[in-house]
């Protein structure tokens, strides 16, 4: 039953992703032939796919309606995590009751947990219960190449809407905090005298609170690729049953020497401590599966009608599935599974070691043959690859486990004798500053390495054959060899996809509202404008590239915050040889007047400024905005910044029609783009760079009817994620979306995208 239960839990996940028409007919049809032909067997896989896929479609079904967004509604539920960061304050909210305090408005009674933004917040903790006014839209995130997927991320956490909190009607606390033991023992925590280092890391590492650890912390652990070692996974429930059943078949030789080995009560007291230890953590999924595959890992290690080891895989991994349908989409299920997975192939069949030596050779292979494989699943999963992982892990797995872990633990099971307790934690504090001294000068030695897009999957595929040569067992030694010395140095020789001399990659990122252009040839890289930056200080760019990249030019069009938000953390973290701007302008950093005239060349590439002129006294900030065209051959694309009509008016005499591409002005505001820019140039292709949901209505109903009318094909970043087009390379001069729309296909607009207005 363990393989066609797991096939059918993840079957029906599929099935509720995709929701195909007829689904519960067709499910009604096949449960009444397996009923007619008395299959218990396909009757249970049956209810197992409805159980999960049921699961799925209530999860998509809870998903904020689009009408509601600009509605005041009134939620009142608990709060599970609250995030103190400066004037803002982030919720996350298990929403009891949710209603719009706007007559005749949609329900929104399905919402079950929500992430909000909550400015200059009262105090607020963790398990009381609120009653907030807030505005809320639909999960989405920012759609660009290579990036954090954070819509996807808010999916498989089930948070079905985010938005912030409104300052009136102010907040009411309901309910205070009801007592758990998870928070007791932060409380304790906290009341101890001890470094906040080792506070956090204790509460990190024993109860599975990683929201205690600063960004500097993860940053650390990222880079030296031991963020697994930070959650309750199954090492740590592990190691707390095995302690516990260590204790409790001592206890039964003492009790009942003649019949210890028989005594099945032990066996069930490491389980329930199992149980115990991750409900104590909060039983959050990673709690919740290292829970569940030690349950297993018991019953199979008790050889009492246990399943064998590739049956108790596949038994917890439809479990998992089951009970936690979402964790589908987690990469931490995947990681988890595959490495225990690899266990087994390393284990299974070799005779048990014997001695200190043998135990010591039989843990640095088990290392050696995981570090391959796990680090292709990171690369796969986060497209990041810490070189340092495999000789930190080799240090710091038998650490953590054999020390920091097991001192953790023993100090909490001392509290009741402080003296002791302390001492565990001293010297667990000891520990833990040597651990980060390795980590860091690992990673200064190694640090984090973010391959290009187009090497992930194949040095992902060649660290996974080379981890299968060695761990597979049966195969020669020729094989393994000379397989690895064909795969080791075409890995080292993978290099990015040169460009060809004379053509352009325009990306409009996705920044939300706001704007931020790339264009990189073969040996030169360019930004026009720098993305916002928001209330919160979040700035998109951050999240676009690793720090240390290099720009021949980034041109900030002018200095609104939606154009040049990002140009301070563009000059701390990167490396920009010139800044550009109009003169009259301030943007944070020395820059070059962007001027009508200027032009350059770059391979194969010419770069023309329209405007501004030499006199902008006179202009309105958007009026000043630098005008930007690039040609390749024929191609032409242009970017109006933010000036309005009569300055568009003014530019056109040095341009003429048609062009391939135009970035709409002012991100579609009605202000821009008129009826003669749109006459003269009939670009072929507009892009909007909005922001989705966007209160200012962009792009405006007008001005997208204009571009209609005049034959254009409308791309949106607020709709498709980011825009990539290509110029120069006739086979290659198309557009390419970060989102697809399953749409786009039919409909009069053929291969365009019908753009509408939000008005």
């Amino acid at each position: 039953m363990a393989l066609p239960a797991a096939a059918a839990a993840i079957t029906g996940v599929g099935l509720g992703w995709w929701a195909p028409a007829g689904l519960f007919e067709l499910w009604s049809l096949a449960l009444l032939l397996l009923l007619n032909r008395g299959s218990l067997l396909g009757v249970g896989l049956v209810l197992i796919v409805a159980m999960t896929a049921a699961q799925v479609l209530s999860a998509r079904a809870a998903e904020l309606p689009a009408g509601l967004l600009r509605v005041d509604l009134m939620v009142e539920g608990r709060l599970e995590s609250v995030e103190d960061d400066g004037r803002l304050t982030r919720l996350l909210v298990r929403v009891d009751d949710c209603r719009p305090l706007v007559a005749k408005s949609l329900p929104c009674d399905r919402l079950r947990r929500v992430r909000l933004s909550h400015f200059q917040a009262p105090d607020m903790a963790p398990g009381e219960r609120w009653a907030l006014t807030v505005r809320l839209r639909p999960p989405g995130g920012f759609a660009n190449p290579g990036t954090f997927d954070y819509q996807g991320w808010l999916w498989r956490e089930g948070i079905q809407a985010t938005g912030y909190v409104r300052s009136e009607p102010p907040a009411e606390r309901l309910e205070p905090a009801g007592a758990s033991p998870r928070r007791l023992a932060l409380a304790h925590l906290e009341a101890q005298q001890l470094p906040p280092l080792t506070t956090r890391w204790l509460a990190a590492l024993t109860l599975g609170a990683g929201e205690q650890l600063t960004r500097d912390d993860w940053d650390l652990l990222n880079a030296s690729g031991t963020t697994h070692l930070m959650v309750i996974s199954g090492l740590h429930v592990g190691l707390v049953a095995t302690f516990t059943l260590l204790m409790a078949r001592g206890l039964a030789r003492l009790v009942a020497p003649g019949s210890w080995r028989l005594a099945v009560w032990p066996w069930w007291l490491a389980g329930m401590v199992a149980i115990g230890y991750a409900w104590l953590a909060g039983l959050q999924p990673p709690a919740m599966r290292a829970m569940i595959m030690t349950l297993i890992g018991l019953w199979v290690a008790s050889g009492r009608h246990a399943p064998g080891p590739w049956q108790a895989w596949w038994l917890a991994l439809g479990l998992v599935v089951l009970v936690d349908p979402l964790s589908v989409w987690r990469p931490g299920l995947w990681l988890s599974f595959v490495a225990v997975a690899l266990l087994i192939v390393i284990w299974q069949g070799r005779v048990r070691p014997s001695g200190t030596r043998d135990w010591a050779w039989a843990l640095l292979r088990t290392q050696l043959l995981l570090a391959p494989l796990m680090a292709a699943a990171v690369l796969l999963a986060f497209a990041r690859l810490a070189p340092a992982t495999p000789l930190v892990n080799l240090v710091a797995v038998p650490l953590v486990s054999s020390l920091l872990v097991p001192l953790g633990l023993l100090g909490w099971l001392l509290t009741p004798v402080p003296a002791l307790s302390q001492l565990c934690w001293w010297l667990f504090e000891r520990i833990a500053l040597a651990l980060i001294a390795l980590l860091e000068l690992a990673v200064a030695w190694l640090p984090l390495w973010w391959p290009p897009p187009a090497l992930t999957v194949p040095l992902a595929l060649m660290l996974g054959l080379i981890a299968l040569l060695w761990a597979l067992p049966g195969l020669a030694a020729t094989l393994r060899i000379g397989g690895s010395l064909l795969l080791v140095p075409a890995m080292l020789g993978l290099t990015e996809p040169s460009q060809e001399p004379g053509t352009l990659r325009v990306r409009v990122q996705d920044v939300g509202q706001g704007q931020l252009v790339e264009l990189r040839s073969a040996n030169y890289r360019m930004l026009y404008d720098a993305g916002p930056r928001f209330a919160s200080g979040f700035v998109p760019l951050a999240a676009l590239w690793p720090p240390g990249q290099g720009f021949d030019i980034v041109m900030v069009s002018h200095d609104d915050i939606d154009h040049a938000g990002g140009v301070s953390f563009l000059a701390e973290e990167h490396h920009v040889a010139e800044f550009l701007a109009p003169p009259g302008e301030s943007v944070g950093v020395p820059f070059t007047p962007c001027l009508r005239g200027q032009s350059w060349q770059r391979d194969g590439v010419t770069y023309r400024v329209l405007w501004p002129p030499e006199d902008t006294v006179e202009l309105s900030s958007n009026d000043r905005s630098c005008v930007l065209e690039v040609m390749v051959g024929q191609q032409r694309l242009l970017i109006t910044g933010d000036v309005g009509r009569e300055v568009e008016r003014a530019f056109l005499l040095d341009v003429s029609g048609p062009v391939t591409a135009l970035v709409a002005g002012h991100h579609g505001s009605q202000t821009s783009s008129g009826p003669q820019l749109v006459q003269t140039l009939v670009p072929q292709h507009v892009i909007y760079s909005a922001g989705r949901h966007n209160a200012f209505g962009h792009p405006h109903d007008d001005v997208v009817r204009r571009f209609r009318r005049a034959g254009s094909c409308q791309w949106s970043t607020a709709l498709d994620g980011a825009v990539t087009l290509w110029l120069g390379n006739a086979e290659q001069s198309r557009f390419r979306p970060a989102r697809i729309m399953p749409w786009r296909r039919s409909g009069v607009e053929g291969g365009c995208h019908a753009v509408e207005s939000p008005h």
